[in-house]
């Protein structure tokens, strides 16, 4: 009988002591980085795959090697074994959009083969968006410019600081909507809206996005990071599978027109960006820029 007491307490002595070492695991798990990126931070903590823009001397302006390696990321975080992914950006910035030094340094006899790859790469860029298979967040930190508030459409949920803007001046650079924002944001804010902010350049505010829509949430800036990450580590914690098969059934019905929404988008970019009144807008907004 003592014996099997004493067995019984060491049992539960063990069991108690892989119960603590558990909870301590449970309360700092190790973030893993991901390596082999430059121009972004991927890690993964608490089932949460983040893919972080990291360029913040550019304000996270998005540049060729920028956008395959997100493809890369959105490629491995939508195979990995996190529950959610999440996009943000580092410093102030959420992302200023299409670096424009893509479009400067190209020689006249190389302009069709440069509107022909770029079409190529961001129609890939916005299918990995389109495709991505588990729920993505974006938590806006900043102001958000171009590429990076369209593609808002095609993420599960939006949470933004309240000293976050999104502008997408499309116009102003002789250029056309993109990120399938030319069907989705009618659909999220209604035609009215949508045509202010995708012809006439209109910027909203946090609060302004989240009335009409496309934001989820606005968080104040102070308690933005913690109120967010408690959040989203909550929903980190749901059951996987349940996630990923009720975010692709609530894609599947949209998925076909969104790919040819993208498709149109893009060709119809390509013409832009050969076309005289793109070129020249582009030359004059550096131009403006060289005199601040």
């Amino acid at each position: 009988q003592d014996n099997a007491k004493q067995q019984y307490t060491e049992l539960v002595s063990s069991l108690l002591s892989a119960e603590s070492s558990d909870q301590k695991k449970d309360a700092s798990p190790e973030e893993s980085t991901h390596d082999g990126y430059e121009t972004i931070q991927v890690t993964t903590k608490n089932n949460i795959t983040k893919i972080m823009f990291n360029r913040p001397d550019k304000k996270n302006a998005i540049n060729h090697k920028m956008y395959r390696e997100i493809i890369k990321a959105l490629e491995e975080a939508g195979k990995d074994d996190s529950t959610i992914a999440v996009i943000t950006g580092n410093g102030d910035y959420y992302s200023s959009g299409n670096d424009l030094n893509n479009f400067t340094n190209v020689q006249p006899s190389e302009m069709e083969k440069m509107a022909k790859d770029g079409a190529i790469l961001l129609k890939e860029f916005v299918g990995h968006f389109i495709d991505f298979p588990k729920p993505l967040v974006a938590v806006v930190n900043g102001p958000a410019i171009g590429i990076c508030v369209t593609v808002l459409g095609l993420c599960d949920i939006v949470y933004a600081s309240d000293r976050a803007t999104f502008h997408s001046p499309f116009s102003q650079l002789g250029q056309s909507p993109e990120g399938c924002s030319s069907y989705l944001f009618p659909k999220i804010m209604g035609l009215a809206k949508a045509n202010e902010v995708l012809l006439f350049n209109k910027k909203l505010t946090a609060a302004e996005a989240c009335a009409q829509g496309l934001v989820t949430e606005v968080f104040p800036d102070r308690t933005f990071q913690k109120e967010v990450w408690a959040r989203l580590e909550a929903y980190a914690s749901l059951p996987k599978n349940s996630l990923a098969v009720s975010k692709q059934l609530l894609r599947s019905m949209e998925k076909e027109k969104l790919h040819a929404v993208n498709s149109k988008e893009c060709e119809v970019l390509k013409e832009r960006w050969l076309s005289d009144e793109c070129i020249n807008a582009i030359v004059s907004f550096f131009q403006k820029k060289s005199k601040l």
